[in-house]
């Protein structure tokens, strides 16, 4: 793999994001195509919280995510991207080897919804009974904005996803339902904007509708396209992280501006 391809990961092994919760679950699906998971009891991690969207620019080509969580550096588990592959969340109960597995059978020509399958079923749960296969959550999309989203019966509630053309938004320990809802809608009322703006946007939506139950602490954002970013032979459009904050989506937003003006005086745009 050469270096202009080689995958960028905002992800490490060393990070958990998520809550497991050991209890008896129910798992529906709402009429509005919102995946719902719930589970009751007491924690046995110390619990924290993630809502993460995935989005893809068919204007542009340029595809990512963002995230926030009741964690510090949460960017450091989550979201993973290659240009001309896809891109991928890792939450909830997590195993963030799921981000380079996705890319890889991705690379291989797999579609969203077979790549989920393949990794859930080749998961050897090493730890079911403190952080159980059952509670994982994750999001892969393709390099086309094809997108499939697993929110495990066991991920800590509410829990759960929704999707939509060339988007989704999932999290875990929400205030419920209408924090995924809200964050589709505002990726998809503020197309025309550059995709760093509409990931922001549903970040900023999903917060007002309740966000985790946890408060904030950390947020970040990561886009790629091939030759997308400044300077030469850079597929990273935007890679940033808010790591510890009282207001973490305020300050990705401070950043994000910040990009915006750099990628108007080095491309043009």
């Amino acid at each position: 793999m050469n270096s202009r391809s080689a995958f960028i990961l905002l992800g490490a092994a060393t990070i958990a994001v998520g809550l497991y919760l050991q209890s008896d679950t129910s798992t529906q699906e709402s009429r509005d195509g919102t995946h719902l998971s719930s589970s009751h009891s007491a924690a046995l991690w110390p619990p924290v919280a993630t809502f993460s969207i995935l989005g893809y620019d068919p204007e542009t080509g340029e595809l990512g995510g963002a995230v926030q969580s009741r964690v510090f550096s949460v960017g450091n588990g989550v979201l993973w991207a290659e240009a001309n592959v896809g891109v991928v969340a890792t939450q909830a109960v997590v195993d963030v080897s799921y981000g380079p597995q996705a890319l890889e059978l991705l690379r291989s020509g797999m579609a969203p919804g077979q790549v989920v399958e393949t990794i859930l079923r080749n998961d050897p749960n090493p730890r079911p009974e403190s952080w159980a296969v059952q509670g994982r959550q994750f999001s892969v999309m393709d390099a086309n904005g094809n997108v499939a989203t697993h929110s495990g019966t066991q991920a800590s509630d509410w829990a759960g996803h929704q999707m939509n053309q060339h988007v989704s938004a999932q999290g875990n320990i929400l205030a419920g339902p209408e924090v995924v809802r809200n964050m589709v809608h505002a990726f998809e009322s503020t197309d025309g904007q550059h995709l760093s703006f509409r990931l922001l946007a549903a970040l900023e939506a999903g917060q007002a509708a309740g966000g985790d139950t946890r408060g904030m602490q950390s947020a970040a954002i990561l886009i790629v396209k091939e030759d997308g970013g400044v300077w030469l032979n850079n597929d990273v459009v935007m890679r940033l992280q808010v790591d510890d904050s009282d207001n973490p989506i305020a300050e990705l937003r401070r950043l994000v501006e910040i990009a915006g003006q750099q990628r108007s005086r080095f491309r043009g745009r």
